[in-house]
């Protein structure tokens, strides 16, 4: 197998980066690792966010993969910058894509962010968007039931709807023309919350753009997986938990067959 693109997440909500990664660069592998049986990461303390997402990164790092995508918010806010500095590959964030993306897309300079409650304390996005643009207004809003929501898998219950409306109920009264889905489980349920702040705001998907630097990335460094007019991946999916429910949102999500294998990584890292 040739050497893969790594992907890691709290749980399901890397594979909005996978779906993203699958259609932009179709020839590369893919190598997947929800740790479905320990999410949500955002109530975390963040010892507890680095200890297990390391693990799954040494767990990656076995399987000789070339790039790795940390595909999760809280995780990108706790081992980014340690992770880059580490390692000698490409390593990619999901908070500075998605920041970059909103500061060129809104018009008012008023940008909202949901995330988990880990990237929200944080302040990450907060940063990374004054950083940008020092004049910008940022109103940012820890959204805890949603990541539990999607990750049981009922992506269209209209249970979902009520569950977002109150989940976003403290932004009314605020204003603002972009909104960034600060957790890659969000796009999701991005249907419910698009309905629920109307048509007019723009939704960033922090997992897209994240997506687009990794191309960019591969591409300047020439490390892009080339085979003429053939298209022969082989990819791996993980998960820490059930792995019936994982194949069952990530095949609806993904839109292909995909088998995942059980992993309990403090065995697998031994």
């Amino acid at each position: 197998m040739k050497q893969g693109i790594g992907i890691i997440d709290s749980g399901v909500g890397g594979l909005t980066v996978t779906k993203e990664v699958l259609r932009q660069l179709p020839r590369e592998d893919i190598l997947y690792f929800g740790d479905t049986a320990r999410c949500p990461y955002g109530p975390r303390p963040y010892d507890e966010v680095r200890e297990f997402s390391i693990q799954m990164i040494d767990f990656l790092l076995q399987h000789k993969i070339k790039a790795l995508v940390i595909g999760c918010n809280t995780a990108t806010a706790v081992v980014l910058q340690e992770i880059s500095e580490k390692l000698e590959i490409p390593v990619i964030g999901v908070i500075e894509p998605g920041a970059r993306t909103a500061i060129k897309e809104t018009k008012s300079g008023k940008v909202a962010v949901i995330g988990t409650e880990g990237t929200i304390k944080s302040g990450m996005y907060q940063k990374a968007l004054k950083k940008l643009s020092p004049k910008v207004e940022v109103v940012s809003l820890a959204c805890p039931a949603l990541v539990p929501f999607v990750e049981g898998g009922h992506l269209h219950d209209p249970e979902g709807l009520a569950i977002v409306q109150e989940a976003l109920e403290p932004l009314r009264g605020h204003t603002f023309d972009t909104l960034i889905l600060g957790c890659t489980h969000y796009p999701l349920i991005s249907h419910f919350i698009q309905q629920v702040v109307g048509p007019e705001v723009t939704l960033i998907s922090s997992a897209e753009e994240a997506a687009r630097e990794l191309s960019a990335v591969l591409s300047y460094r020439r490390m892009l997986a080339n085979g003429g007019e053939i298209i022969n991946t082989k990819h791996r999916f993980f998960a820490s938990g059930n792995k019936q429910l994982f194949i069952s949102i990530a095949e609806e999500w993904l839109g292909i067959k995909v088998e995942a294998e059980q992993i309990d990584l403090e065995s697998a890292l031994e």
